[in-house]
């Protein structure tokens, strides 16, 4: 979609050109007019190798400002609506989230020439992680462990936030097919609202994939998961979305960042999120048990327990939900790579790697393992 030679992160940690051109000193002095932390003189900072929309930090008079852009079709200013209101109610009880910037007239997202605008502050802390894709192993059971109590703060104050379901499925973690009790029939219901998703999966044997690769470990899910309540939830808690400051000795949260994957899922939901993306380095599966760190996943479960108290049978949950938590949003991709930007190598890539490949993985002793350390923790 771009002819830019602005450069972000492949699928495979790569360096690859960007979907999406890198935002530039035309857009800024647009939405210069319309925000006023952007009044005066402005100047590109950094540009965010995130692959997904573009984002940049820019410097005005007024201090930094973090803008992000996405594409029309992906985020309209109604859609950005429903996770800036829960970032506001998470500010409000409590929790260090980065504030989200109005504009003259009070929106928090804007829409101009097919794109969509959000502004933040850049948020306290130092970035540890700024250019760490997603799936990068976390090596630090200390941080695994502040991370995880910092999770479980932020699931006291979404209790109190009632809001109903995202209106788009385009790059949302739901877990609406892991709560349905036929997940393949609940698949299919939706696909005419769908058509992308329709569209690639009309070239896959899809039925047959999930009957073999999701159906086993979704067995008796849909029964235990309905004790477990529906909560707004960060969905993508991974390090390089938090920032960080030292306490004396301690290393902790100093503010949590993108919350474009939130959505009502549940607490178990989210922390088996959390596990999958920091204790698992699933850009390196060749090296075997290597590849997993036991101990990131158990400080994480046990800083979340140091705050709000899990009982055995919900963490024997949390471990049977983990090796299908990507599903609904392997979807999600699926369907944005093959109707948003035409890629169907990377839509093969969250199909066959991502969906089913994930699922597969924890076949393996590796995967194994994890799973029964999980249990052995309830």
């Amino acid at each position: 979609m771009s002819n830019s030679t602005h450069r972000v992160q492949g699928l495979n940690n790569d360096e690859v050109a960007a979907d999406w051109p890198a935002i530039t000193d035309r857009e800024i002095t647009w939405l210069s007019e319309r925000f006023a932390p952007l009044a005066g003189a402005c100047r590109l900072l950094w540009h965010s190798p995130r692959p997904m929309s573009a984002a940049a930090i820019v410097e005005s008079d007024a201090g930094r400002v973090f803008v992000k852009r996405h594409h029309g079709s992906v985020r309209s200013a109604a859609g950005l609506g429903e996770e800036h209101r829960f970032i506001q109610h998470l500010a409000d009880h409590g929790v260090p989230v980065v504030e989200v910037l109005r504009d003259r007239d009070g929106a928090t997202a804007v829409e101009h020439e097919g794109w969509t605008y959000e502004l933040h502050g850049v948020g306290h802390g130092q970035d540890l992680y700024r250019d760490a894709p997603s799936w990068t192993l976390l090596t630090d059971t200390a941080q695994a462990h502040e991370a995880g109590r910092m999770l479980a703060r932020l699931h006291l104050a979404s209790a109190t936030y009632h809001a109903p379901q995202r209106s788009t499925h385009l790059l949302v973690a739901r877990d609406d097919l892991i709560r349905a009790a036929d997940p393949i029939a609940a698949l299919q219901a939706g696909l005419d609202d769908r058509p992308g998703l329709a569209a690639y999966l009309a070239r896959q044997d899809w039925q047959a994939d999930l009957q073999r690769a999701v159906l086993p470990w979704h067995d008796g899910l849909a029964e235990r998961l309905q004790a477990e309540p529906r909560l707004w939830a960060h969905n993508d808690w991974h390090v390089s979305n938090l920032l960080w400051r030292q306490d004396g000795r301690s290393t902790v949260v100093d503010t949590v960042l993108d919350l474009g994957l939130a959505s009502p899922t549940s607490a178990l939901f989210d922390l088996a999120t959390a596990i999958e993306r920091n204790a698992i380095a699933w850009l390196a599966l060749e090296s075997g048990e290597a590849a997993v760190r036991v101990d990131i996943a158990l400080a994480l479960l046990a800083g979340y327990r140091g705050i709000v108290p899990l009982s055995a049978e919900r963490v024997h949950l949390l471990a049977d939900l983990l090796p299908i938590v990507q599903l609904d949003f392997a979807l999600s991709e699926v369907e944005y790579f093959e109707a948003v930007t035409h890629s169907p190598a990377n839509a093969d890539v969250a199909y066959h790697t991502f969906l089913l490949g994930h699922a597969d993985w924890f076949s393996t002793a590796a995967g194994q393992g994890l799973l029964k350390a999980l249990h052995a923790a309830a």
